[in-house]
């Protein structure tokens, strides 16, 4: 196996857009101002052979970036004819900010907002089924993008959604309460007694390297501001499932030690949506789309597809 800590790239060495090239797509990047003036870093992934069939807009994870492993999905969903869009939230990847920390998520929500609302303004994705596609923090971002503008999309994709976090990370009593009076003072400490999730996400051993070499991957302890506003969002979400009205397809593992697979099930009860899915994978973790084995992955990626291709035929 080739040494990835050496490695540019989650694929290997070869450069971009040569890989893009071998992959059937083309890909840029680029940086967007959001209203605040926070530089983001952006990337688009777009089918090259026939016009594209719908529109992604796609948030990452807490920690993580849409440069490395993220972007597998991408591709993915660019071969099977969808354009895709993503930015490196604040905080995260190449995009400005304190690394890791994230004092505001509302702030976050309007820049994916303003992001995503200029890309909608394209011509070339006129009258295109829109989609919201989110992993973990970013799937609740998506609900949260959901609120502030519910007619905006045309249905979202949560992947273990972080609608609650596990039980099963969080500190035990009475560190919290004790953290909540030191975030008041100091938010961007990154103290938060808590394991490396990446090794709680990632089932296969060999993806588990590849995931670790990622250069811009957060592997400092969570900062308290961070946590503090992830449990206030979370609660807030928690409380508002019966808002959802959005179709959606929520996916999650039963073995996802993460984020909590009962949240999303009742996510599936509780919301209005007349056109909702729910797949929870038997034995499956939290990193669905990556860390799983590949054919697990392949099952995930296929019933996303599916999901798509039913919306974007309605449409049609």
């Amino acid at each position: 196996m080739e040494d990835f800590q050496a490695l540019p790239h989650y694929w290997g060495s070869t450069p971009e857009e040569e890989y893009y090239r071998q992959q059937g797509i083309k890909s840029t990047s680029s940086y967007f101002t959001s209203p605040r003036g926070l530089s983001l870093f952006t990337r688009s992934w777009l089918p090259t052979n026939t016009p594209p069939r719908g529109l992604l807009c796609m948030v990452h994870g807490y920690g993580n970036d849409m440069s490395w492993t993220f972007q597998a999905t991408s591709i993915f969903l660019a071969q099977m004819g969808f354009a895709c869009f993503a930015l490196d939230i604040e905080g995260h990847g190449r995009s400005q900010g304190i690394r890791a920390y994230v004092p505001n998520v509302d702030l976050v929500v309007q820049d994916c907002l303003s992001f995503f609302n200029s890309v909608k303004q394209d011509p070339s994705f006129n009258g295109l089924t829109r989609f919201l596609y989110g992993e973990s923090m970013g799937g609740a971002i998506c609900l949260l993008i959901h609120f502030a503008d519910p007619e905006g999309f045309d249905g979202a994709i949560l992947v273990a959604p972080m609608c609650k976090i596990s039980d099963k990370v969080k500190p035990r009593w009475p560190i919290p309460q004790i953290l909540t009076f030191l975030g008041k003072f100091l938010p961007t400490l990154a103290i938060v007694p808590t394991e490396d999730l990446m090794y709680k996400s990632v089932k296969v051993e060999e993806k588990k390297v590849i995931a670790n070499s990622n250069p811009f991957r957060y592997r400092g302890k969570p900062r308290l501001g961070t946590v503090l506003e992830l449990l206030r969002v979370t609660d807030y979400l928690s409380g508002r499932l019966c808002d959802v009205s959005i179709p959606f397809i929520v996916l999650h593992g039963s073995a996802d030690v993460v984020t909590d697979p009962s949240v999303s099930r009742a996510l599936y009860e509780e919301a209005k949506s007349e056109d909702k899915t729910i797949k929870i994978y038997d034995g499956m973790m939290h990193s669905l789309l990556f860390g799983e084995t590949d054919e697990n992955v392949e099952i995930v990626r296929r019933d996303i597809l599916s999901w798509l291709n039913g919306r974007c035929e309605e449409r049609a």
